[in-house]
C-alpha cells in the first residue's frame, strides 16, 4: 500500500487538533467580544427595522442648468452622509438615483429625527451681516448688555470669540459676543436678538419718536433706488409668526444680494431680519466642533476652523462689524434662508478660528456644528417625497428571507444525507460553524463599521449556502476519486487534498471578486448582498482548511469511516473501487553464469 510522505506533510496531517483549535479560540474570542459590546444581533437596514426613505430632487437656479451634474451630486451625496453620521444614525443610506435625485434612508432609532430634518435643510450655508432685526410681532428685540471690556454680562446670551485671543486673555472674552441659540427648537434653531430700543428699525412699536430712519442703501449691501424700497417693503410685511412666509422669505435672493430672513430666539419668538451680502461660504468652514469648555465656565460650546481663504473673509467681516453698533455689529449664519445663529463682535477675529459659546445643551451645540460642518451644499433641493416603512412590513419581510434560508438549508442537508451518509456530518458541521462566524460578525461589524443587514444582505447569506456547501462536495469527491484508484482512506484524503485545495481556492477567489465588483460598482442595498457574499466567501476559505479538512482527517482514523462501512459515504464496493494497490517488488537480476 502506498505509504504517506514522510516530512513536513506528514507532520501537519499527524495534527489536525492544532487547526480546530485554533478556530474554536477564534469563534470564542469573537462571541466574547460581542456580549462585551453589547450587540448581540446585527443591525438591521430600513426595510427590516423600518424607517423613513426620503426622495430629494435637485432644483437648477437661474442659468445655471448645467451645475447638476455627477461631480455636483457626488459631493452632496457625501455632505448628507456626514451630516446623519454626525448624529450617529450611521446606518443611514444616501446615493444618488439617476442624474438629479438623491434617497436617504433613515432606519427607524435614536436621532433619525433630527437626521430627517438636518437631511432636509438642503439650501447653501452662508455667513450675512446683519442690518436690523426685531421681533416678528413688533418691538424690538431684547439687547445683551456688555461691561466696557467687551464681555458678556448676559449668560442667557451667546457669543463669538477667537479662540487664541481667548486663551492669552485666560478666560475673558474681549474679542466677541454673540446671541444664537439657547435651546433647540424643532429644527434645532434658536436665535437670540441684539438690538436695542434706540436701534429699532423704522416701523417697529417700540421706536423712539424721533423716528430712528431705516437702514440706508449703502447699509444694506449697497443697493439703491427702487431696489432699497423693495428691500423695506419685504421687510416691513415679513411676518415671521406665518409658516408659510417663513417658507418664502428671502426667495430668489442671490448671496451677493441683500435679503430678508426669519429665525428664531431661545424664547420660542420669531424675529426677522435685514441681511447685507453673504461675506463668508458655508464651504469657507473646515471644521465645527461641539466642545464642553469646563476651563472657562462657559459650559457648551462650538468651535469653528476657517480655511486659509474663509480665515481672510471672517477677519474683514468681523473687523468692519466690529466698528459698528448693535445690531449692525452681527452677523447671522443662515441656512435654507433661515437664520439658525447671530453672534454680534466686538473685534476682528484674525486666528482662522472662533468659538460660539452661551447657554447651549449638547444637543443644540453639537446640531449647530453639524450645520456648519456639512451645510455648504453645491445645489438646492426639494423634497419630492417621504416615505415610511413600518416595522411590522420589515418583520415580514425578514421573516420570509429567514424561511427561504431555511428551505435551503433544509434541501441542501437532505442532499448532503442522501448522497453522502456519513460524510455530511462533517458537512453539516462545518455549515454550522461558518453560519456562527458570520452570525458573530456581523454583529461586531454593525457598530464597528455601520453594516445594516437588509433584505439583499440576507439573500448574500442564502446564496453563500451552496457556495459553501460546493466546496464541501469538491473535497469529498476528490477523496471518493481516490478511494476509486483503490487506495485506502487515510492516504485518499492527504492525497485528494492539495488538488481540492486549488480547485476550492479558485473557485471562491472567482466568486470574491464578483462580490468586490459588485461591491464597487453598485450603490444602496446591492451592497449589501455584495458584502455578504464576499464576507461569506472569505469565511468558506478559513472553514474549510481550519476545520473540514481537519476534521476529516480525524475521521478517517476511526473504524466506522476507515472500514469503509456502508453507512459511511465511503463504501469502496458502493463507489466501485479497484482492487487495493499493493507496493510490489522489481525482481532481481539473474544471475550471470561464470565463464568457463
Amino acid at each position: 500500500m502506498a505509504a504517506l510522505k514522510k516530512g513536513r506533510n506528514a507532520s501537519a496531517t499527524s495534527k489536525p487538533w492544532r487547526s480546530l483549535a485554533l478556530i474554536l479560540i477564534a469563534i470564542v474570542a469573537l462571541t466574547g467580544g460581542m456580549f462585551v459590546s453589547g450587540h448581540t444581533t446585527p443591525r438591521l437596514g430600513i426595510d427590516l427595522a423600518g424607517g423613513t426613505s426620503i426622495t430629494l430632487a435637485a432644483v437648477p437656479e437661474a442659468g445655471q442648468e448645467s451645475a447638476i451634474n455627477k461631480t455636483n451630486m457626488d459631493t452632496a451625496v457625501s455632505i448628507m452622509e456626514r451630516r446623519v453620521n454626525g448624529l450617529g444614525v450611521s446606518e443611514a443610506e444616501v446615493q444618488t438615483q439617476g442624474t438629479r435625485n438623491i434617497i436617504v434612508n433613515i432606519p427607524k432609532g435614536t436621532n433619525s429625527r433630527q437626521a430627517r430634518e438636518q437631511v432636509g435643510t438642503t439650501a447653501k450655508l452662508y455667513f450675512r451681516p446683519v442690518i436690523a432685526t426685531e421681533l416678528a410681532g413688533g418691538g424690538a428685540a431684547p439687547s445683551p448688555s456688555a461691561t466696557g471690556n467687551g464681555s458678556e454680562q448676559d449668560s442667557g446670551k451667546d457669543k463669538a470669540t477667537d479662540k487664541a485671543t481667548e486663551k492669552a486673555t485666560d478666560g475673558a472674552s474681549p474679542s466677541a459676543s454673540g446671541s444664537p441659540s439657547a435651546s433647540a427648537t424643532t429644527q434645532g434653531r434658536a436665535v437670540t436678538g441684539a438690538l436695542t430700543a434706540d436701534e429699532t428699525p423704522s416701523g417697529s412699536p417700540s421706536a423712539k419718536a424721533d423716528d430712528r430712519a431705516a437702514p440706508s442703501p449703502s447699509a444694506t449691501g449697497g443697493t439703491s433706488g427702487d431696489d432699497d424700497s423693495k428691500l423695506q417693503a419685504q421687510y416691513a410685511a415679513l411676518d415671521c409668526t406665518k409658516e408659510s412666509v417663513r417658507a418664502k422669505a428671502g426667495d430668489g435672493s442671490k448671496s451677493s444680494d441683500s435679503t430678508v430672513a426669519c429665525g428664531q430666539n431661545s424664547q420660542g419668538q420669531w424675529q426677522k431680519y435685514i441681511l447685507g451680502p453673504a461675506a463668508v461660504d458655508g464651504t469657507d468652514v473646515d471644521e465645527a466642533k461641539a466642545v464642553l469648555n469646563t476651563q472657562t465656565g462657559a459650559g457648551w460650546t462650538v468651535t469653528m476652523d476657517f480655511t486659509d481663504k474663509g480665515a481672510k473673509k471672517f477677519a474683514d467681516i468681523t473687523g468692519q462689524l466690529a466698528q459698528k453698533q448693535s445690531p449692525q455689529n452681527q452677523f447671522a449664519i443662515v441656512l435654507d434662508n433661515e437664520v439658525v445663529s447671530d453672534p454680534y463682535v466686538s473685534q476682528a477675529l484674525t486666528g482662522g478660528n472662533a468659538e460660539i459659546s452661551g447657554n447651549f445643551t449638547q444637543q443644540s451645540a453639537q446640531e449647530l456644528a453639524n450645520m456648519l460642518s456639512y451645510g455648504a451644499l453645491p445645489l438646492t433641493f426639494r423634497e419630492d417625497s417621504v416615505t415610511t416603512v413600518t416595522a411590522a412590513l420589515g418583520g415580514e419581510q425578514l421573516k420570509a428571507g429567514l424561511i427561504a434560508g431555511a428551505i435551503g438549508l433544509a434541501l441542501v442537508v437532505l442532499y448532503l444525507l442522501f448522497y453522502y451518509r456519513g460524510l455530511s456530518f462533517i458537512a453539516i458541521l462545518s455549515l454550522l460553524v461558518s453560519a456562527a462566524l458570520t452570525y458573530v460578525i456581523m454583529s461586531l461589524l454593525g457598530p464597528a463599521i455601520g453594516f445594516a443587514l437588509n433584505l439583499p444582505a440576507v439573500c448574500g447569506a442564502i446564496v453563500a449556502i451552496g457556495i459553501t456547501a460546493d466546496s464541501f462536495i469538491v473535497f469529498f469527491e476528490r477523496v471518493r476519486d481516490e478511494i476509486r484508484e483503490g487506495r485506502s482512506l487515510r492516504p485518499s484524503v492527504e492525497r485528494a487534498w492539495p488538488r481540492a485545495r486549488r480547485t476550492i481556492l479558485v473557485s471562491d477567489f472567482v466568486s470574491f471578486l464578483a462580490a468586490a465588483v459588485l461591491f464597487v460598482v453598485t450603490v444602496g442595498k446591492v451592497q449589501g448582498f455584495a458584502f455578504t457574499l464576499g464576507l461569506t466567501t472569505v469565511l468558506d476559505v478559513v472553514v474549510v482548511f481550519l476545520f473540514t479538512k481537519p476534521l476529516l482527517t480525524l475521521m478517517a482514523r476511526r473504524k466506522f469511516f476507515a472500514s469503509g462501512h456502508k453507512w459511511s459515504g465511503l463504501d469502496p464496493k458502493a463507489l466501485g473501487a479497484k482492487p487495493p494497490l499493493r507496493r510490489t517488488r522489481r525482481p532481481s537480476a539473474p544471475a550471470h553464469p561464470k565463464e568457463a
